[in-house]
């Protein structure tokens, strides 16, 4: 979950970098880096010792000054690049190099690239590039998403893989999500009595806001409207992180700046941000070491009886064993409140609106879900879904055509690595195309349609999974800086998706066309559709007394 914030934090900087007002800032540069430029360039000539051998880099495309290719990303670039390294890059477009102003950026177009960077070399790429807005906001970066390689983020990882997102831990938080389900279906129940639409791109992101936050830190979080208050604040912190941010583009006239720079870090809405931030979590602590000192709690156990141990409690019991400070458990905390709710939410819209587009793939659903679920019972459980296989290659070929995060975060290679015949200097940033990658038309068959079909026995990509070892299909990542909190994040829709197909029969307002379902993309820290989407829900007939919540959940 903290890579795909992180990830989509990367995908709207450089939609920020590529505004007219961004470049007009950037040309204004240009007198005093060409000047620069200049006399390094006398220098490297006039000097009289050998030049090393020339390197073979990957291909590029023409590029300006000052600016490099910066120009060529647009305000979808995730698309832009695809076509650039389509008609640029290496093998079909599998490596292409960019320069977004002074910085080199190797992007990652095709599966066997991906393979290459994120398996046969991903020592050499495992780190992340340094952020002085993370820096400043997450406490010097020693979350998961944004720290760079090293013995930290190897004990954050442990910490993380072992005690928070195992698939035993993931499962004790069964009675949560249905209890955090019952609730949404209560509210749409609701709508129906009184005839009105659902806003589901609204109503997903709270659900998947609540679900975090009840498990990341108990059912307690609604006190107070913390629930609320987190959400402003992962606002904030995807406006800051997403802004325009010099360092990213010219690192060199940023550390030139940084006395400058620093002071204007201490004094702006970063600093407030990450002030608001700490004191919200270190409320949140304390009630937690409260709790556990009255109740003498001294084991986190994963027994589904033990679901409100939640994600505080566990790092509370095991921070000292891993080495980590009270400011490292914030950082950890603030990656788990920001990662996790967009992801979830943007798969359930996008499944639900796909479905819409398809009736006869939305009937099939339904037909599935209602065929294994007891006669009777109110809700779709855990246990039911087993018997559900269609409804994981419903969600998967969502994933794979609408990746929450089409640019995976940035990987950073620690030292020069020859990839494919060409050399990665040290330092270079690597953008994985995901999006691309996922619609390459020589792995998938009819790569621009939504066939779930394909993920089932016998169908084309059977086979393929999302775990990181197809490498046609990554929106989690790969390698070492895989999303560790995949199967929560799976957990969490698909439990939800089942109880919506389950519960109601949906339509679309009067008067619109499944056709007029707008999925015109809009970018922020994560890439969602323009319009939201509104739908009505009517009862399902024979088991309509099903959808009414008791409190037996």
């Amino acid at each position: 979950m903290a890579d795909h914030m992180a990830a989509g934090a990367y995908h709207q900087l450089l939609r920020a970098a590529t505004t007219p007002l961004a470049l007009q800032l950037l040309l204004l540069l240009a007198i005093p880096l060409l000047f620069l430029h200049f006399v390094s360039q006398r220098h490297r000539h006039g000097s009289s010792k050998p030049q090393p051998k020339k390197r073979v880099l990957p291909p590029s495309p023409p590029a300006l000054p000052i600016i490099g290719h910066l120009h060529l990303v647009g305000d979808r670039p995730h698309i832009s690049l695809r076509t650039l390294a389509a008609k640029h890059g290496s093998g079909g477009g599998g490596l292409m190099l960019l320069r977004l102003g002074a910085v080199p950026n190797l992007v990652v177009s095709s599966p066997r690239a991906a393979q290459l960077v994120m398996r046969t070399h991903d020592h050499a790429f495992a780190s992340r590039p340094a952020s002085k807005v993370s820096d400043a906001l997450l406490y010097g970066s020693s979350d998961i998403g944004f720290s760079p390689y090293g013995e930290h983020w190897r004990q954050l990882r442990r910490l993380v893989t072992t005690h928070l997102f195992t698939v035993k831990k993931v499962n004790s938080y069964r009675l949560a999500r249905q209890e955090e389900v019952r609730l949404v279906m209560d509210k749409i129940r609701e709508a129906v009595a009184g005839s009105k639409t659902v806003d589901i791109s609204e109503t997903m992101n709270t659900y998947a806001n609540d679900m975090v936050c009840r498990a990341v830190s108990g059912k307690f979080f609604r006190a107070e409207g913390r629930n609320k208050l987190f959400r402003e604040l992962i606002e904030v912190n995807t406006r800051l992180i997403t802004g325009f941010n010099l360092e990213e583009y010219y690192p060199g006239l940023a550390n030139a700046l940084s006395s400058l720079m620093a002071s204007w870090f201490a004094s702006n809405e970063v600093a407030k941000a990450h002030k608001r931030w700490d004191e919200l979590l270190e409320t949140i602590i304390k009630d937690h070491e409260g709790r556990r000192s009255r109740s003498d709690v001294g084991d986190v156990g994963d027994d589904a009886g033990q679901e409100e141990s939640d994600f505080i409690d566990v790092l509370l019991s095991v921070h000292k064993e891993y080495g980590i400070t009270r400011d490292h458990i914030k950082a950890i905390l603030m990656d788990m409140f920001g990662a996790g709710t967009d992801t979830s939410s943007l798969v359930l819209e996008l499944a639900m609106a796909e479905l819409m587009r398809n009736p006869e793939l939305m009937t099939k659903l339904q037909a599935e879900v209602r065929e294994n679920t007891p006669r009777g019972q109110e809700m779709v459980t855990q246990d039911d879904i087993a018997n559900m296989p269609y409804l994981r290659p419903v969600v998967k070929e969502t994933l794979r055509l609408h990746p929450p995060a089409p640019l995976l975060l940035p990987h950073l290679s620690m030292v020069d690595c020859e990839v494919d015949g060409y050399t990665i200097p040290s330092g270079t940033r690597v953008i994985i195309n995901e999006w691309a990658i996922s619609r390459d038309p020589d792995s998938w068959e009819k790569a621009e349609e939504f066939m779930p079909e394909r993920f089932m026995d016998g169908g084309s990509a059977a086979a393929v999974d999302f775990r990181g070892n197809d490498f046609q299909f990554v929106p989690f990542g790969a390698g070492r800086r895989i999303c560790p909190g995949l199967n929560f994040g799976m957990a969490t829709v698909e439990i939800m998706l089942a109880n919506l197909v389950y519960c109601f029969d949906w339509e679309l307002p009067a008067g619109m066309a499944k056709e007029e379902i707008d999925m015109t993309e809009v970018f922020g820290l994560t890439v969602h559709p323009k319009e939201k989407l509104i739908l009505v829900p009517k009862p399902r007939g024979a088991v309509a007394h099903a959808c009414r919540m008791s409190d037996s959940f």
